[in-house]
């Protein structure tokens, strides 16, 4: 078994899940405690059983829950020092015993999954994204994506999944109500991926193993969902791709999605 669930993917909150027959782990938990339990119930899993949780950065809609959640069922949290140091108040009340430190770029092992973060460009500390092995696949996890360099490019190379930010259509966002200042910075090399870019990235990684793929992280003001998935289709229409020979799935902010089972080809 090796599964994964985007249980909100957004603006006002990040929470995914992944397991496989002897480990469950989160990554984030930008909503309530009380909301996170809500949605692991929906997909028949008990919060109690979950093993580790890995914090990406320190922003509030990656962490809003995170000491409660920790808390009430004795959870692990795995983050760097910078992210930690970031998090002075969540720190005060997360066990000590709970505050487990990560370096990027080095592994580390939660139950049988194996671990490698790797650095992403973000407004934040020293924020990540997460390659995950099992056995002989590879998953990534990469929002909150300033823009994309050859480094960040290799790290997601032979993945068979990826969960890829997907924020904001650039036409959408410069006529948005968003004030110049919140434009810039989203648009910036330390903000979010467009939908343009999230695409050319999918499209270049079709040719190293990406059999499917999630969009997440959609922006609320500057994306719609129709429009992240058919910038992404006329993208591997213009390189000659089959859209059928990947999987293309869009995480909700408000629901779980579907339960994906990635051992399935």
């Amino acid at each position: 078994m090796f599964n994964f669930c985007s249980l909100y993917s957004g603006s006002s909150g990040n929470s995914l899940f992944v397991e496989t027959s002897n480990t469950k782990l989160l990554i984030d938990v930008g909503e309530s405690s009380k909301k996170i339990e809500l949605a692991l119930k929906q997909i028949n899993i008990n919060a109690e059983d979950i093993d580790a949780i890995l914090v990406t950065h320190e922003h509030s809609d990656h962490v809003k829950g995170l000491s409660t959640f920790s808390k009430k069922f004795n959870i692990p949290i795995y983050a760097n020092s910078e992210t930690w140091n970031a998090l002075p108040k969540i720190k005060e009340k997360v066990n000590k015993e709970n505050q487990k430190i990560f370096t990027i770029n080095k592994k580390f092992d939660v139950g049988d999954l194996k671990i490698v973060p790797f650095s992403i460009p973000h407004d934040a500390a020293n924020p990540c994204g997460f390659n995950i092995f099992y056995e002989t696949k590879k998953i990534s996890i990469a929002t909150d994506i300033g823009h994309m360099d050859t480094k960040l490019i290799k790290n997601l190379e032979e993945s068979s999944f990826i969960l890829l930010e997907s924020n904001y259509d650039s036409s959408i966002l410069k006529y948005s109500n968003y004030p110049y200042y919140l434009k810039e910075r989203i648009a910036g090399p330390n903000g979010h991926l467009s939908n343009d870019a999230a695409s050319k990235t999918i499209s270049y990684l079709l040719n190293f193993g990406l059999q499917s793929v999630m969009l997440g992280h959609l922006s609320k003001e500057s994306n719609f969902p129709e429009l992240a998935y058919k910038t992404l289709i006329d993208e591997l229409y213009s390189k000659n791709f089959d859209e059928n020979k990947i999987k293309i799935g869009i995480a909700s902010r408000s629901v779980p999605s579907p339960v994906l089972n990635l051992e399935v080809s």
